[in-house]
């Protein structure tokens, strides 16, 4: 029976989830039961699809990905995969009527991570954060919103705000392994080499301002998601914080964390916040 099958994706998906991001992990189990596993299923995909790009460097990588847009396409057309990842998000794509868009630009984004390693203009690198970040928080936002045309048009906005701020996080946290393992260069215009504070401090000034808007949406958020996604923003709002007071030559040659015992106090905080209705 299919079901058993469909039962077991959706497993895959949540592990794939609990495994790589404690974090995302976390703030996905202040969701709602009626939406949280169709978060899993998005995430469980965006990684997989990343991972393929960024870690398997001991095998053809551009051969791996093209494999996997070719399953990925079937999914979609067929409703169903053998690839378990992908029939979990098949069904919640469908369920939610996912812009084929949103997809796409995603795919198109990392696609380019297999080659392209400088984003030299403004607009290479808002386009790349389109695809890589902005349509993940509207595919989420889709689930969010239970399909509702109207709520969602009234929050994407804010909603591709926190996607960018969450990718741009990412950038300035994981510099070292972008520029040194990777040979990658997101921010434009920027001399990693010698990125010094004022660099910095532009970088940090962009996030912030996306991040203002980002909660501007999560206050309108139904209540199904509304904790969830105001744990993540807490969570990326301290690393924010953490990297606001880390030297510039620091953040070169290290990965800045959140440790756990902070995770614990952000999530006691946040619920308390939330209860008091002071989001």
């Amino acid at each position: 029976m299919k079901s058993i099958f469909d039962t077991v994706s959706k497993d895959c998906s949540r592990i794939i989830t609990q495994t790589y991001s404690t974090s995302f992990s976390m703030a996905t189990k202040m969701l709602s039961n009626s939406i949280r596993q169709d978060i899993y299923n998005i995430y469980g995909f965006v990684r997989l699809a990343d991972e393929i790009v960024d870690s398997f460097h001991d095998y053809d990588k551009e051969a791996l990905f093209i494999q996997f847009e070719a399953d990925l396409e079937a999914a979609l057309i067929n409703k169903i995969s053998l690839n378990p990842i992908l029939n979990s998000f098949q069904e919640t794509y469908h369920n939610y009527n996912i812009d084929k868009e949103m997809v796409d630009a995603f795919m198109n984004s990392m696609r380019q991570d297999l080659h392209k390693t400088v984003y030299h203009t403004e607009e290479e690198y808002k386009n790349y954060i389109y695809g890589s970040a902005d349509v993940v928080g509207l595919m989420c936002l889709k689930v969010f919103v239970k399909g509702d045309p109207e709520k969602y048009e009234k929050l994407k906005e804010t909603a591709m705000a926190l996607g960018s701020a969450f990718q741009k996080v990412n950038f300035l946290r994981d510099l070292k392994a972008d520029h040194d393992e990777l040979n990658r260069t997101y921010f434009p215009n920027t001399d990693l080499n010698n990125l010094d504070e004022i660099s910095k401090k532009a970088i940090i000034d962009d996030i912030e301002k996306d991040f203002a808007e980002g909660l501007q949406g999560i206050k309108q958020l139904p209540l199904e998601a509304k904790f969830g996604v105001f744990m993540a923003y807490r969570y990326y709002n301290q690393l924010l914080v953490k990297l606001k007071t880390t030297p510039a030559f620091e953040i070169k040659s290290t990965r800045i964390r959140v440790p756990d015992y902070k995770k614990v106090e952000l999530l006691t905080r946040s619920y308390v916040k939330y209860q008091l209705n002071l989001l």
